[in-house]
Formats: structure tokens, C-alpha cells, sequence
């Protein structure tokens, strides 16, 4: 096998990073930046160390991991893995595009006996009935003949380092029984937690595009429930910790719900349902709940401004996290966001302080400025908004104008007694 990872993200990296360990790979992206920054060791997303990159770089007979931006240093790999992002657009329809212009690469350099492996979410159906036809139309080879195709999930949790892509059970599958045990095998060689074959690959795609939409209903019961209580004035976490003495409740909590998984996979599947004539109620119902919790979050901190007779126009309020998660610099689908864009409707002045994400980043993706140090300057509201690490260090109630400050936690990461109001 001589492999080649196509798109070094938070999922093409780490992978192309431990099958390096054993085989020849090609890591490629189209973001030369992306090439150059990894070619010195340093990965921005965090996710691997620069030890652990560099101890893979350079190829050998037998093993390590090239870079390139050329798509025809591709021509010298047998086997592609395909691991590019497919978001949703601003009316939350499923984006194909970048799955599209990897097959469309990957088929000028396709040769007869290659294999094709996708890891990128999709709807049920969407490798063999949206990247095949490509792949066949540029190569002018014949699909389960010529070349083979082969879908296994990504499961990577950004920011974790305990549930890594190695120690993580992996899904795979194969267009014919003969691939499927190839794609498997390959798989099984560097994942320790063992590997899953799927009798298709519509079953591995549709198990994926489930993860995360039973999460995503899930949080939406729980975030219900927030408003819920909210009004009749009983603590959401307390309720939640009470409930959890029984041996099977579900341990979710409220929240925003951001990301490149859980906020948008569950419109993959929705989408693919409605194109069968079928209109799903609960995924949707979901869905608009937990993207309307950025609202819910900014009306409550300027309610409690409000009861504490600040003026709401002008008033300075401070958010803490702009990240999707915590101690992570993915800022991709962040739903704090939304509760920037709702304050602003009400004449409120943002600063966004976050030691993770890139100031830049930020704003190239949402027009945001974000401060990068906290240099005294006092607010009338502060909302801790992502639980990093960094944030159990500050006294933030010395970010407060006065004692009269308005404290809102959304993650459930402060004391309670130190905060006005929590999700």
C-alpha cells in the first residue's frame, strides 16, 4: 500500500500521521500555507505535537509522510483517503463541493487497481451515488472493476487527547467483499481499538450521520429543559445531577451546539430524507432548538442587566470563549456567535477574549474583532461562554465594573454562588 491522505485537517493529519508509522504516505492539501507550516513542524489545529510530526517526515521504501500541494506527486499512491470537511451553507443545506474537487483530483491520477476511501460525513448514498460518477468521468475507468471504492467515518474529537484516532473503534466498508476486507484490514493494522465492517457502505454512512444527530436530539431534550426551568426558577444541573442517581439516565447537559459534526450532520440526513419524500420532524425540531440557544443566551444576561438597572444600549459586555469547545482552537460552526450577533441587536458593545482561537481566524470567518489580553479595561456583563482551561485562573468578578457586574455561565464552569444566571 502506498497511501495518500487527501486534506490535512483535524481529521487528515492525525490519520495520515499514524498510518506514516507504517506505510509510505503522501499527505496533500490545496492550502500551501497549510504545507509550508507543516513541512516546520508545527500544526495549528493543534492536534499533533511537533516531535510527532517531525519523527514522521520523510519517506522511505517502507514508511513516512511526505507533503505536497501538487496533485501529481498523487500519480505514486495506490490508495486514497479522502478526509475533506463538507459543511452546510447559510440555509443549512449540505455542501458538497470539497468532496467533489478531491474525487475530481484524485481521478486524473486514478490507475486501474486503486482503491478510494472516504471519511468524510456524508448522507446515505452520497459516495457511490456523488463521488463514483466523478471518479469514473475523469479517470475513464469502471467503477468495481477498474477501481474501488471504500468509506470509513472519521471520529475524531477535536482537543481530546485521550479519545485519539487510534484508540477510537472504527467503522469501515467496500464497494465489492473483496475491498471491504481491504479497507478493513488496512485499518486494523494501526487502529488498537479494533475496526467495525459494515455489510455496505450506505450502512457506514448512515451510522455516521446518526452519531452525532442522536447527540445533537439529545442536547436539544436537555437545552428544553433549561428554558423549561429557567422560568420556574429551579436549577437545570441540579435537576440533571438528581436525575442521574438512576442507573440509566443520560448524562447530557444544556449548551450550545456548534462544531463540524454535531451541528451539521443531522442536516445531511434531513436533507437525503426530504429528497425520498420524507419530512423528519424530530431532527429538525432539534436542530432549530439547539441553533436558537445563542439567542435564549443573550435575552437572559440582558434580562438579569436589566433587573440590575444597567442601561442596555452601550453597556459593555465581555464574552469569554469563541471557540466551539473547550481547549481547542477549532472555530468552525462556533455558536457563541450567536450570542454575539443577538447583543449587538440590542446596542450592546462585544469584546471577545479567547487564548485559544486566532484573532485573525476570527475574523476573516465572522467579521468579529477579538481582544487578546485582558488589560484592565471593566465591563457591566461578562459571559463565560467556552470552559477552557485558562478561564479557572481569572477572578471574574475583578472584570466587572462593579459589584453590580452581570455574570452568566454557559457551560456550568463557575461557582455558583459567583454567577447571576447559567444555562
Amino acid at each position: 500500500m502506498r497511501l495518500a491522505i487527501i486534506g490535512l485537517g483535524y481529521v487528515g493529519l492525525p490519520l495520515a500521521v499514524e498510518f506514516a508509522k507504517k506505510y509510505p504516505v503522501i499527505g496533500f492539501d490545496i492550502n500551501c500555507s497549510r504545507i509550508d507550516e507543516l513541512h516546520k513542524g508545527f500544526d495549528c489545529t493543534l492536534e499533533i505535537a511537533e516531535d510527532a510530526l517531525k519523527s514522521v517526515l520523510g519517506l522511505s521504501a517502507h514508511h513516512g509522510l511526505t507533503l505536497s500541494s501538487d496533485f501529481y506527486d498523487l500519480a505514486e499512491a495506490n490508495c486514497y483517503i479522502v478526509t475533506v470537511p463538507t459543511p452546510t451553507d447559510k440555509n443549512n443545506r449540505p455542501v458538497l463541493t470539497p468532496l467533489i474537487n478531491a474525487s475530481e483530483t484524485i481521478g486524473r491520477v486514478l490507475s486501474s487497481g486503486d482503491i478510494v476511501i472516504y471519511e468524510s460525513t456524508v448522507y446515505p448514498g452520497a459516495t457511490e451515488e456523488e463521488c463514483v460518477p466523478v471518479l469514473e468521468r475523469i479517470s475513464g475507468l469502471v467503477f468495481n472493476r477498474d477501481f474501488f471504492v471504500g468509506y470509513s467515518p472519521e471520529r475524531i474529537n477535536p482537543g481530546d487527547k485521550e479519545h485519539t484516532v487510534t484508540t477510537i473503534k472504527k467503522v469501515t466498508s467496500g464497494s465489492t467483499p473483496e475491498a471491504a476486507q481491504t479497507v478493513d484490514a488496512l485499518y486494523r493494522s494501526i487502529i488498537t481499538a479494533g475496526t467495525h465492517l459494515a455489510s455496505s457502505i450506505k450502512v457506514a454512512e448512515a451510522a455516521k450521520v446518526i452519531e452525532n444527530s442522536q447527540r445533537d436530539i439529545n442536547i436539544a431534550f436537555v437545552n428544553e429543559l433549561a428554558m423549561i426551568f429557567n422560568i420556574m426558577g429551579i436549577d437545570t444541573h441540579e435537576v440533571l445531577a438528581t436525575a442521574a442517581t438512576k442507573w440509566n439516565f443520560l448524562p447530557f447537559k444544556p449548551g450550545l451546539v456548534g462544531g463540524h459534526c454535531i451541528g451539521v450532520d443531522p442536516y445531511y440526513l434531513a436533507q437525503k430524507a426530504q429528497e425520498i419524500g420524507y419530512h423528519p420532524e424530530i431532527i429538525l425540531a432539534g436542530r432549530r432548538l439547539n441553533d436558537n440557544m445563542g439567542k435564549f443566551v443573550a435575552s437572559e444576561v440582558v434580562k438579569l442587566m436589566i433587573a440590575k438597572d444597567h442601561k442596555i444600549k452601550d453597556a459593555e459586555v465581555l464574552i469569554l470563549g469563541i471557540t466551539f469547545k473547550e481547549n481547542c482552537p477549532d472555530i468552525r460552526n462556533t455558536r457563541v456567535v450567536d450570542i454575539v450577533k443577538e447583543l449587538q441587536q440590542y446596542g450592546v458593545e462585544v469584546a471577545i477574549y479567547d487564548p485559544w482561537a486566532n484573532p485573525l481566524e476570527v475574523m476573516q470567518h465572522y467579521g468579529l474583532k477579538s481582544i487578546t489580553k485582558l488589560q484592565g479595561k471593566l465591563y457591566e456583563g461578562v459571559i463565560l461562554a467556552v470552559a477552557h482551561d485558562e478561564f479557572k485562573r481569572l477572578d471574574i468578578k475583578k472584570l466587572g465594573s462593579s459589584n453590580n457586574c452581570v455574570i452568566y455561565d454557559v457551560k456550568a464552569f463557575l461557582p455558583l454562588q459567583d454567577v447571576d444566571g447559567r444555562l
